[in-house]
């Protein structure tokens, strides 16, 4: 009787539910990022003295591949990162530099942003180096949201101690998330707007990272154009594409 009790109850967890928070964050991401994207993406930030644009490319093909060109400013275009697995990479044309990022630089400004490095490229994994568990369901302009905590798993090579996310239950829109340090202290909030369909799916196209503490300061990032599922080779996402991609 005990034995079935405890499997009533699991079934109800279940149904209450119907996906686990992870199938749940798998979904999100997944509906973000396609099996392959292209996407035209601006980047403003803004400092309370000053503010500045950047213009960006990126293709990604599943979790693995990534590779970012900076088109503007004049300053810094050519400037290119890769993802390659778990190795990153940063080209400078005007120093024929090319360097791999230490795991150490993940958690630092990427291009002088709000958003951090492994942010832009995702080296850790929010569906494998974390574990994932519900909080109490929100709403946020006018969806019904699941709240999901993310805490990172034993030796994970991850830059937050903490982050909670809140999905759109219909669409699996990531809407709102807040980034935490080992201490438990908060140090970034994101939050994502202005959804409207891009190549046949709806997805948040403005996402403001806002940091703790810092009055008048953010970033901005808008998808100006997105493109998915297109096929991209394995081969594109190479040190030597890097040093040829803007010719």
């Amino acid at each position: 009787m005990k034995g079935y009790v405890l499997f009533t109850a699991l079934l109800s967890a279940t149904s209450l539910y119907g996906q686990s928070a992870r199938d749940i964050v798998m979904a999100a991401d997944s509906k973000m990022r396609g099996k392959t994207s292209l996407a035209e993406i601006v980047i403003q930030t803004v400092r309370p003295a000053w503010s500045r644009e950047m213009s960006i490319k990126t293709w990604m093909k599943g979790s693995d591949l990534a590779m970012i060109l900076i088109k503007l400013p004049v300053k810094d275009k050519g400037i290119v990162f890769l993802k390659r697995k778990l190795e990153v990479w940063n080209w400078t044309p005007s120093l024929e530099k090319l360097i791999k990022l230490p795991p150490s630089m993940m958690s630092q400004s990427w291009m002088g942003t709000d958003f951090t490095n492994d942010d832009l490229v995702r080296e850790s994994s929010i569906i494998n180096d974390y574990n994932h568990s519900f909080l109490q369901d929100t709403t946020i302009d006018g969806r019904s949201c699941y709240v999901i905590e993310m805490l990172p798993k034993k030796d994970a090579p991850v830059v937050w101690g903490k982050l909670t996310v809140c999905i759109d239950k219909q669409d699996y829109l990531e809407l709102y998330s807040r980034f935490y340090d080992e201490d438990g202290l908060l140090v970034n909030t994101m939050v994502a707007s202005d959804v409207r369909i891009m190549d046949g799916r709806l997805i948040p196209t403005r996402f403001e990272m806002i940091p703790a503490g810092k009055p008048n300061q953010k970033t901005v990032m808008i998808y100006k154009t997105v493109i998915y599922n297109r096929q991209i080779d394995d081969g594109f996402f190479t040190t030597e594409s890097m040093k040829s991609i803007n010719q």
